[in-house]
C-alpha cells in the first residue's frame, strides 16, 4: 500500500502533483532516468540511513554519493545504510520506491544541495515503477526537509 500512502500525501498536500506509474521498473537511477526521459542526476534518489540512534532520509542527485566526513560533520555521526527490510519498516516503501512522501512515521528529511541546480527532479513515489515530477524547493518544503551538503565532490 506504499504507493497509496504517497497518493494520499499528495491529495492532502499538493493535489496538483500526480503520481506517474510506468510499465518499466524505475528501481534504479539508470532505469528511472530512462523511464522518465531525464538525466540520471535529475533522479532524486532517497537514501535511508542510520546516524547514531536516528533513522533519517537523505534525498540527493541520482549519481551523487554520500561523503562520510560531511555526514559526520552535518548529521552528527557516521552514516550506516539500512538493510532492505529495515528501510521498508522505517518508511513503508520498498527499496527502489523509497521517497520522503507518505511515510508510515515521521523521519527527518535532508535534501542535498546536489538537487538545487534542477528546475524539476524525479523522486520515486512508493513503488519501483512510480515517481513524481517536482521542483526540488517544493519537495523540500512539502517534507519539511533541511538543505545540507553531504555529497562527495
Amino acid at each position: 500500500m506504499s504507493i497509496e500512502s504517497v497518493r494520499a500525501f499528495f491529495r492532502a498536500n499538493a493535489p496538483d502533483i500526480d503520481v506517474i506509474e510506468t510499465e518499466a521498473s524505475s528501481a534504479t537511477v539508470a532505469l528511472a532516468a530512462e523511464a522518465h526521459g531525464v538525466e540520471p542526476d535529475q533522479i532524486a534518489k532517497t537514501i535511508c540511513i542510520r546516524v547514531g540512534e536516528r533513522t533519517v532520509l537523505v534525498v540527493m542527485a541520482g549519481t551523487a554519493r554520500l561523503d562520510n566526513r560531511k555526514c559526520r560533520e552535518t548529521l552528527g555521526g557516521k552514516p550506516r545504510m539500512l538493510a532492505a527490510d529495515e528501510v521498508l519498516e522505517a518508511t513503508s516503501h520498498p527499496v527502489g520506491g523509497v521517497c520522503p512522501f507518505g511515510l508510515s512515521s515521521a523521519l527527518p528529511v535532508y535534501c542535498d544541495r546536489s538537487l538545487e541546480k534542477f528546475d524539476t527532479v524525479v523522486p520515486a513515489a512508493g513503488a519501483t515503477n512510480a515517481a513524481v515530477r517536482i521542483p526540488p524547493q517544493r519537495m523540500a518544503a512539502l517534507t519539511a526537509a533541511e538543505w545540507v551538503d553531504v555529497a562527495q565532490g
